[in-house]
């Protein structure tokens, strides 16, 4: 899952807007928007895991892409 213990500082976070758009940031820059069915498949895959920050993150990464290239 994360090999290099990367998604221990969580570097992720996201923020849900008053018209159900996800924004997602990498160390509070904004990197990703979410919108229509893209957004509601995250808000359900991350309501199901809120009591394990690091899947959630893991999730962010996975979206966000270029995380495993080391780009991040």
């Amino acid at each position: 899952m994360d090999k290099h213990n990367r998604l221990d500082e969580t570097p992720f976070s996201y923020r849900i807007t008053k018209d159900h758009t996800i924004l997602i940031s990498w160390r509070n820059k904004q990197i990703k928007i979410l919108k229509g069915k893209e957004a509601d498949k995250f808000v359900n895959k991350v309501s199901q895991m809120e009591d394990d920050e690091k899947k959630v993150h893991f999730i962010m990464a996975k979206i966000t892409g270029n995380f495993k290239r080391g780009n991040e």
